[in-house]
């Protein structure tokens, strides 16, 4: 029993660090939009912080779920980074067709657009959240800093 809560608090704390990661690419994108086109985000009632962080964090838990059925027993900190890419371009290519097939586009841009749009961001930043995980795992590894979200798999 305590290895399953072991590892449920691993995929939580996982999905927490993909939330964050994901936070702040909202974060530079609000205020690029912002000081670019003069477009406030305040002022329309979106949050894109929010927008980013809830699938960052379901997809954080996801990657880390796959990771544990795919590479069983192996710690994350002794995987390798093209390896943890890949199997975070998995994850991203997944949700990105998921909320493809769920959601509605517009009739404003052709559909092949929003496909290559929609999945292929998805895509990458989950790929780009993995590998930034994964460095910043082996680095409290190697440094001895007491680490248990995503040190054991």
């Amino acid at each position: 029993m305590k290895k399953w809560l072991r590892r449920i608090r691993d995929a939580v704390a996982m999905g927490l660090t993909w939330a964050i990661q994901w936070a702040v690419l909202a974060v530079l994108i609000g205020t690029i939009t912002e000081s670019l086109s003069g477009y406030s985000i305040e002022k329309n009632h979106l949050d894109p912080l929010m927008a980013l962080a809830m699938p960052g964090f379901l997809v954080g838990v996801i990657f880390s779920t796959v990771l544990w059925f795919a590479e069983g027993g192996r710690r994350f900190d002794e995987l390798s980074l093209p390896r943890l890419a890949a199997w975070g371009a998995v994850v991203g290519l997944l949700l990105g067709v998921l909320s493809f097939a769920l959601g509605t586009l517009s009739d404003r841009f052709p559909l092949w657009l929003g496909v290559v749009i929609i999945v292929g961001s998805s895509t990458l930043l989950s790929t780009v959240s993995a590998v930034g995980s994964a460095l910043l795992f082996q680095y409290a590894a190697r440094h001895k800093i007491p680490v248990h979200a995503g040190a054991e798999r």
